[in-house]
């Protein structure tokens, strides 16, 4: 939009025919790219000025923050995403969550500060094109982008912001992965502040230990926890078993988002499903995964029909998390299986472990999705 005080971009509502989370404009070009990165950009205008001036690796996350879904796609086509968001407060907030959207699918990010204007499109306009190269080149890894973000907001001289200081970086670095990246941020942070480097590593394995138990838990709660899924919103389907119909929701969004989670396997089956509607979205996604063909909504509306099209909508509009996801995947169809294994047929073990896990529902209640 255009006028004082308007919004940069207005944002159109997701459809049946177009879900924003899960596309990124200019995607089709930026993949035939042979810069060996991606450039993250927040609008459509940024886009087009970055390929007219040459870097033909921009894409845009279509005036949103950066999705689960949006990062997913870009780990399919590059390992190395320059993240060059808008200079305001809120591009530096979207900033933040795209690293750490990308950090977890294990991607090298990189971040480009546009120093000068507000934008990479205004940048390129008034500072040119080779000064915006001289700007890629100098791009941080993101780990010195949020060190410095941190920095920014304290006065080192003063003792208590030091300690505010320290409090916020050894939390940043006790979730880096690498032992040797702790070690080597254990010590700037140290050096910034005047403190010992034992003294901040004691701190960074501290909240590290502490991180690792509170993601093993979560882990732990995610699996078994009660189905997260309600009956659907569109008329005239509804799930004879919720539980099991979670988990085919669930087949289906990893399907949807990562179709290499498939190769190789069999599974499910029709027998695994307990709603028709679900094994016949999943039966055609799979096919389209196996054969080539494209995998969105629109290209499917005509063989699912306006209420199969519709039901895929809302499925996809359902948080799903991109990390772990052949553990998600095997927990998944494990449970399909148990839920809709035949009275008489199945393993005695498997027959208790459904009771169990049935009896165990009725004693929990206000579960979240």
């Amino acid at each position: 939009a255009i006028g004082g005080g308007e919004p940069k971009y207005m944002n159109s509502p997701e459809t049946p025919v177009f879900s924003k989370s899960h596309n990124l404009f200019a995607l089709n070009l930026a993949k035939k790219s042979k810069s060996g990165y991606i450039i993250l950009v927040e609008g459509n205008i940024d886009v087009v000025s970055l390929h007219q001036a040459g870097f033909d690796s921009a894409v845009a996350s279509l005036g949103t923050s950066l999705t689960p879904e949006q990062a997913r796609l870009l780990s399919r086509y590059t390992s190395e995403v320059v993240v060059a968001y808008d200079a305001d407060e809120a591009g530096k907030k979207a900033s933040q969550r795209a690293i750490t959207l990308l950090e977890k699918l294990e991607m090298k990010v990189r971040v480009l500060t546009v120093q000068g204007a507000k934008d990479p499109d205004e940048y390129l306009r008034t500072k040119g094109t080779d000064a915006f190269r001289n700007l890629l080149e100098r791009s941080e890894n993101h780990i010195e982008y949020r060190l410095q973000s941190i920095t920014d907001k304290y006065d080192l001289k003063v003792d208590e912001e030091k300690v505010a200081f320290l409090r916020e970086a050894t939390d940043l670095i006790a979730a880096l992965p690498g032992a040797v990246e702790r070690e080597v941020y254990t010590m700037r942070a140290a050096s910034m502040c005047g403190v010992s480097p034992d003294a901040v590593g004691s701190e960074v394995a501290r909240r590290r230990k502490k991180k690792l138990s509170a993601a093993r838990k979560a882990t732990e709660r995610e699996i078994f926890r009660p189905e997260k899924a309600a009956q659907p919103k569109t008329g005239g389907i509804r799930y004879e078993n919720l539980r099991s119909a979670a988990a085919e929701e669930g087949v289906i969004r990893l399907l949807y988002i990562d179709p290499e989670l498939f190769c190789g396997m069999d599974g499910p089956e029709e027998k695994d499903f307990s709603s028709p509607e679900l094994w016949r979205i999943y039966s055609e996604l799979r096919k389209r995964a196996e054969t080539g063909g494209a995998l969105s909504v629109a290209a499917m509306s005509e063989t699912l029909g306006p209420g199969g099209t519709s039901l895929l909508t809302d499925i996809l509009q359902k948080p799903e998390s991109s990390a772990n996801g052949k553990k998600a995947l095997h927990d998944y169809i494990n449970i399909m299986k148990t839920e809709n294994c035949a009275p008489g047929t199945a393993p005695e073990d498997l027959l208790a472990l459904r009771d169990k896990k049935r009896s165990q529902l009725t004693e929990k209640k206000g579960y979240g999705g």
